[in-house]
């Protein structure tokens, strides 16, 4: 086999769940994690009556995607480096259970995002805003 089919195989997963196999899921990690860095950021401190209405249900959506994603290929890096120090068998049930964990992490932001008053945003802000008592 040639060398530029080596390369080329290693530039995709073999399998859906293999989320941080090839250059392609180390580019795409990184790309999220560049993007989280720079628009959460601009997103949390752009004053509210900005960010009110679809814009904030939207972005929030994107911003569940991004974190899942992010998620689901870190922690697939993380079974492939100890997984297999305890066991090999664990591998594959350890990729679905990232799988499910990134599905419901997406799911359950994207509720929060589109169903609570101002989003994720709205969401974390709450955690400094003390409740009022009536």
């Amino acid at each position: 086999m040639s060398s530029n089919m080596t390369v080329a195989r290693r530039k995709f997963a073999s399998g859906p769940l293999e989320a941080d196999s090839g250059g392609m899921a180390t580019h795409v990690h990184h790309t999220i994690s560049t993007a989280l860095l720079g628009l959460a950021p601009v997103y949390f401190l752009v004053p509210d009556s900005y960010t009110d209405g679809m814009f904030n249900k939207i972005f929030g959506i994107g911003i569940s995607g991004a974190i899942s994603a992010h998620s689901w290929i870190g922690l697939n890096y993380v079974a492939t480096d100890y997984v297999p120090k305890v066991s090999k068998a664990l591998l594959g049930p350890a990729r679905v259970f990232n799988a499910g964990l990134a599905v419901v992490t997406f799911l359950g932001l994207s509720k929060i995002a589109v169903s609570s008053p101002g989003g994720i945003k709205g969401c974390i802000k709450g955690l400094w805003n003390p409740p009022k008592e009536e």
